[in-house]
């Protein structure tokens, strides 16, 4: 990797989690002069966005990295998906998506996240023109005409990095965003995410499980050596008592919750808890700023979507600054990538995905969480209905893999190889 001995730069990414860093290497190809801000050192095993929590990688996200020559190294850390079953507490509909129905070998692939972040952190000291400023944070942004001012702070003091474009993918609590003056606007579900993971006396058979209950859904997804990811979304109100229970009290409730399919549990490992709430930018760029993953947008874990939508992000605005990039000739001067008209472009083509997953995670939520008798009922037909109506079952499946919409190059596995 460079060493940092230049304060200008084609691009500055503020955060170097899973966003960030996979935003960094899909942006290799392209030849920028590119920086990645990072508060939390490389090294360091407390780096929130590669803790032991799982993540559900969608089709989508298995093509892009397909393409930019990761895939191999990620799916011999991950678990394939071969169908889904979602089900409702007490209730007698149910529904279920086949890969093989889908003609595809998975639906998805599990890793988690630590696992995942070794692969993609091994790649960036390979990677040419890619500087990663760590620990170091972004304190002030000023986006100007031309060029986009960046002061950042880190051990040796506070000094300024100048670029074309800043993108914010420091989370959902971002602060390059409020920097950027981009409002966001929240919807607190009072719910928190209990994860961990845990074996379970009877194999999953690559079978990830949603379940629906009163108090909010269950995950279960299958992982490495046998073991289960689970996500049990509890009320606020009721999380500290469950984080408190031991293991054998835990893997009791959680069980009695859950339902019998996989019988008891035991192993539980260690356990963390996640407060959840709907986030929507108020708008994708400002200046020379914009935003990605959850910068942008956060999710309910319902439909374990917010990474895939994140690496979207990712792949539309590559496939935008290739296309820039690739009218130019490689000449500083022969394209801007912080033009308007490529981030307005950026912005349309975000639109529609982001609304579509929000409501339909959020819809979800609401839907299973309502408690009127006249809504349980819907729900049961639905569901039922969901498996007997031709056409509703793919659909659904393509918006899960990832796979509706107008996809960018790196989306349908296609390398950004400039001319």
């Amino acid at each position: 990797m460079a060493s940092v001995n230049e304060i200008d730069y084609d691009i500055v990414i503020a955060g170097g989690g899973m966003i960030g860093t996979s935003l960094a290497l899909a942006l290799a190809p392209l030849k920028l002069n590119v920086a990645v801000v990072e508060p939390v050192e490389a090294s360091e095993s407390v780096q929130p966005s590669f803790d032991e929590r799982s993540t559900a990688l969608s089709r989508s996200t298995q093509r892009m990295f397909e393409a930019m020559d990761l895939w191999r190294e990620v799916v011999e850390a991950s678990t394939p998906i071969e169908k889904i079953h979602v089900s409702d507490q007490g209730r007698f509909g149910f529904a279920h998506i086949d890969a093989k129905q889908q003609k595809v070998e998975a639906l998805g692939y599990v890793v988690i996240n630590r696992v995942l972040g070794q692969v993609l952190r091994s790649h960036i000291d390979k990677t040419e023109r890619l500087d990663w400023l760590s620990p170091a944070r972004i304190v002030a942004a000023n986006s100007e005409a031309e060029r986009c001012a960046v002061v950042i702070e880190d051990a040796s003091g506070r000094r300024q990095l100048t670029c074309e474009l800043l993108i914010a993918a420091d989370g959902s609590n971002s602060q390059v965003r409020e920097m950027l003056g981009i409002g966001v606007v929240r919807s607190d579900y009072n719910q928190v995410a209990v994860i961990g993971n845990l074996l379970p006396e009877k194999p999953m058979r690559n079978i990830a499980y949603e379940r629906f209950t009163e108090s909010g859904p269950i995950a279960m997804l299958p992982i490495a050596d046998k073991r289960a990811a689970f996500i049990w979304t509890v009320q606020a109100n009721d999380a500290e008592e469950v984080l408190q229970w031991g293991d054998a009290e835990f893997t009791r409730e959680l069980r009695q919750a859950f339902g019998g399919r996989l019988g008891q549990f035991s192993r539980v490992g260690e356990r963390a808890a996640y407060p959840l709430a709907l986030s929507k930018a108020i708008s994708l760029t400002a200046g020379r700023g914009v935003l990605v993953g959850n910068a942008a947008h956060g999710l309910h874990p319902v439909a374990a979507q917010g990474f895939n939508l994140g690496m979207r992000d990712v792949a539309a605005l590559c496939d935008c600054l290739f296309d820039t990039v690739r009218g130019g000739d490689y000449h500083r001067s022969a394209f801007d990538l912080g033009d308007a008209s490529l981030l307005t472009r950026y912005a349309d083509w975000r639109q529609d995905d982001h609304r579509n997953l929000v409501g339909f995670t959020d819809n979800l939520v609401k839907l299973f969480g309502s408690q009127k008798k006249s809504v349980k009922l819907l729900r049961n037909i639905g569901m039922l209905g969901f498996d007997m109506l031709p056409g509703v079952r793919g659909l659904f499946a393509r918006h899960t893999m990832g796979l509706a919409g107008k996809l960018p190059r790196l989306s349908r596995g296609v390398p950004l190889t400039p001319n």
